[in-house]
């Protein structure tokens, strides 16, 4: 506790040495000193301690301590530890230093009066302030090591909690389906991997011709171009070609000189072209690489470009990478069977091609793809990110738009390095009501009927061939460039021939997919966008994006990263527009080729690394 004065008189500034105090009775002071009377504890109501008198003293340490007025000292066995001067104050005793005398002696001074609140707490301080100049070496050591002790504590508490709550690196789950007819049997599928043709009968063609011939043609408005749609005076022209010059039985032959299979997966017969390099250098080997068309597309959108990457040297490209090309039709287009339950997505077809490319005995494989064949490879890469090596990609879309983003759509313009845009991105997306909003609202009509009722207008797509080449060959002109809409021809012959266009329309015509083609949109965009569990995961496989600047919506490389988080690649096309394969494939093949070398060179690297 505290060290009160004597009689009002001062202590000395600095404690006694080894803390040697002395413990008083209240006994009577000499009457010059009026500082009480002689009976303080009767004055207190209290009894004198036991052993106590008027001449009783003693200090903390047990020796007995002279009394200056009276009678010999008695001693009075306290331990400080037990009672502590406050206690011994109210127990109305008082605690001070002994005050050396001349001679080795020691005396005391008499107990005061219990001094005022304002001297009490000012003594305190002064107590305080002494205490803490005082603060020895080893406190100081003990008071670290108690600091070092709790952050390091903290520190793994923190690591800790993060590492339990940490998220986990989620794939999408290969779903085990069955889009067949009727109920799924008990017996195990056929998993034979047939050779298949394309044919046609003179019956199909008469009927095809007989169509054409009773078609019947609507007056365009004047000048309007492709502005309204496909102009019917150009239709006119194309009709009259298929119907006389087109030689679909050439067409089947061209078809036919890749080799194609069929095979059973979930129930449905899966159609695919499977081309190998004719030779490969000593010692090297194919690199499999799966490749997915879109809408309104088909596989004959690769057949420019496979022998490009079959055989690049004969082609004029390097070979440094030569590929074994896989070109499945998505379930429900050209010759793979359509799904017969509801519910096939891109997810269901991405889960069919990674059984396609295990049966056909790949364990690690690249994928690319544009339109929906850039949906199905992403889910792929989400299913099997340990099979696909690379994924390649001429259409990025996100359907996740965080704040950044939207926030880039107003200010990107102005500060484009504040939200990672590059020139390019600046020139291709602003201003973005023209070529953003305004280019997705004229171009994206088509995709709001298939994905609410794709029945209706299937049904009558399905019936009339003139009806079905004006709704797909459309799409050729205006998602090549969208200035072809200015054309009479709709500049349809300026990057593609009649014959390749129609093959692509006799994909549809003769197998009659076009209702199961258009359904796809429903099974995907039906549920609402944004809503399914493969939008919200991220792609973590090696990306490569070939950016054309033609494309129906341009998606800058800081928007993609948001789901496509490796991207090792990211390269802006000089030209070319949304069907890529189809359209520029020398293009499309030397970025294929860089990316993968990419690829390569980084697995390399990681294996050295070991």
């Amino acid at each position: 506790g505290s060290v009160p004065a004597a009689c009002g008189g001062s202590l000395p500034s600095t404690q006694p040495p080894h803390g040697h105090w002395e413990l008083l009775s209240h006994e009577p002071c000499p009457p010059s000193h009026h500082c009480g009377s002689d009976s303080g504890e009767a004055r207190r109501g209290r009894a004198p301690l036991p052993g106590a008198g008027p001449t009783a003293g003693r200090d903390l340490t047990g020796a007995s301590t002279p009394n200056l007025w009276a009678g010999p000292p008695v001693p009075i066995a306290l331990p400080v530890r037990l009672l502590p001067g406050p206690r011994l104050r109210r127990a109305g005793y008082v605690t001070r230093p002994l005050l050396p005398l001349a001679g080795g002696r020691a005396r005391t001074g008499c107990p005061s009066p219990v001094p005022g609140g304002a001297q009490r707490r000012a003594r305190r301080a002064r107590l305080a302030r002494r205490t803490q100049r005082r603060i020895r070496p080893r406190q100081l050591a003990v008071a670290v090591i108690m600091l070092l002790e709790i952050f390091l504590t903290l520190a793994l508490g923190i690591i800790v909690y993060l590492f339990l709550t940490r998220k986990k690196e989620e794939t999408l789950p290969i779903e085990e389906g069955w889009w067949g007819k009727g109920q799924e049997p008990d017996s195990e599928e056929d998993t034979t991997v047939r050779p298949f043709k394309v044919e046609t009968t003179e019956e199909e063609l008469n009927d095809l011709f007989r169509r054409l011939d009773q078609a019947r043609f609507t007056e365009p408005l004047e000048n309007s171009c492709f502005q309204y749609g496909f102009n019917s005076i150009y239709l006119r022209k194309v009709i009259s070609y298929w119907r006389n010059q087109f030689n679909w039985k050439k067409q089947v032959e061209v078809l036919n000189k890749f080799p194609q299979f069929k095979t059973k997966i979930e129930g449905l017969d899966v159609h695919f072209v499977h081309v190998k390099p004719p030779s490969l250098p000593e010692s090297r080997s194919a690199k499999p690489l799966l490749m997915v068309h879109g809408w309104p597309g088909s596989v004959y959108e690769f057949y420019k470009i496979i022998p490009l990457l079959t055989d690049p040297a004969s082609h004029g490209l390097s070979d440094e990478h030569i590929f074994e090309v896989i070109c499945p039709s998505i379930p429900g287009y050209g010759f793979s069977e359509a799904s017969h339950k509801k519910g096939f997505n891109s997810v269901s077809a991405a889960c069919i091609f990674y059984k396609l490319m295990r049966r056909l005995g790949f364990h690690e494989f690249y994928a690319q793809g544009g339109d929906w064949g850039w949906l199905i490879c992403t889910n792929l890469a989400q299913i099997a990110p340990t099979h696909v090596k690379g994924l390649h990609l001429n259409m990025v879309s996100v359907t996740n738009m965080r704040f950044t983003q939207l926030l880039s759509i107003l200010l990107g313009r102005y500060f484009p390095g504040l939200f990672g845009f590059q020139d390019e991105d600046v020139r291709r997306m602003f201003p973005f009501l023209k070529k953003g909003l305004y280019r997705i609202l004229m171009e994206s009509g088509y995709a709001h009927i298939q994905a609410t009722k794709p029945d209706t207008v299937g049904c009558g797509l399905n019936d009339s061939p003139v009806g079905l080449a004006a709704y797909i060959l459309e799409k050729f002109s205006t998602w090549t460039d969208p200035e072809f809409q200015k054309l009479e021809d709709g500049g349809l012959e300026r990057k593609y021939s009649l014959d390749d266009l129609l093959t692509n329309v006799m994909l549809y015509w003769v197998p009659g997919c076009m209702v199961s083609a258009m359904r796809f949109y429903k099974e995907n965009i039906g549920k609402g966008i944004g809503t399914q569990k493969h939008e919200k995961l991220p792609v973590r496989v090696p990306t490569g994006v070939a950016s054309f600047p033609n494309e129906i919506l341009h998606t800058p490389r800081s928007w993609a990263q948001q789901k496509y988080i490796n991207i090792i690649s990211f390269n802006f096309m000089p030209r070319g527009g949304h069907f890529a394969a189809f359209e520029e494939p020398e293009l499309l093949a030397a970025d294929i080729q860089q990316f993968v070398g990419r690829v390569e060179k980084e697995e390399l690297w990681r294996e050295k690394g070991k």
